[in-house]
């Protein structure tokens, strides 16, 4: 009976140690169309969703902070999850490029087909065709015409240019959170404050900001 008993024990006990293993990444979505999987950032290929802190408008003339809604639409396709996400190599800021899935849905396309993202036709015309789907039923982003995010953040890096010093827009602030930078788009913008004195600076480029060892922002921080 006794030995019985011990066998059991070990077995639940390999079973816990095994879920822990099999559970051990950490996943946090970044933004609509970004995630991190234990300190590796994966941008989601063919796509670009509304920036944090962008709003756009809705049918009925109003507005909605798209693209928060945007982020909690991916944590939903989530969920739980691990994504499977595949390497298609590094872009301009060390992230990569990726077509990810969690369990049969392919995060990408479900993006633009939901109308919580652009296809990012910059670079791929792979979700061309389901944006288009999204346009003609007018959801979401597609309720109205709204600023896709790229000339958002256009329109942002050149306002923010005439009012920094030397035209160097980006904010290296340093907080319990870390060593984080601003860009002009960031929802915490504004309210982020620069002291030369505490070792924080202004940056020309989100490049410069990287190799200096500053990281961007996550939704929620």
């Amino acid at each position: 009976m006794r030995r019985g008993f011990i066998a059991a024990s070990a077995i639940v006990t390999f079973i816990l140690i095994l879920s822990t293993a099999v559970r051990a990444a950490e996943v946090t979505v970044v933004d609509g169309d970004t995630i991190r999987i234990d300190g590796t950032t994966f941008r989601l290929h063919g796509i670009d969703a509304p920036e944090a802190g962008q709003t756009c408008r809705d049918a009925s003339g109003g507005t909605w902070r798209c693209g928060d809604e945007a982020t909690r639409r991916l944590e939903y396709f989530i969920g739980d999850a691990v994504p499977n996400c595949d390497d298609r190599g590094l872009d301009d800021y060390d992230r990569v490029i990726s077509v990810c899935t969690v369990g049969g849905i392919e995060l990408n396309r479900a993006m633009v087909s939901e109308g919580y993202a652009w296809a990012f036709r910059r670079y791929s015309e792979d979700y061309a065709a389901d944006e288009e789907i999204a346009a003609d039923k007018g959801v979401q982003i597609w309720q109205a015409a709204n600023q896709a995010p790229w000339d958002y953040r256009a329109a942002k890096w050149e306002v923010a240019t005439q009012e920094s010093p030397d035209g160097c827009p980006i904010k290296g602030n340093i907080s319990e959170n870390g060593h984080i930078y601003h860009a002009p788009w960031s929802p915490w913008y504004a309210r982020t404050k620069i002291s030369i004195d505490k070792g924080e600076y202004w940056f020309c480029s989100e490049r410069e900001a990287l190799d200096a060892g500053w990281r961007a922002p996550m939704w929620g921080h």
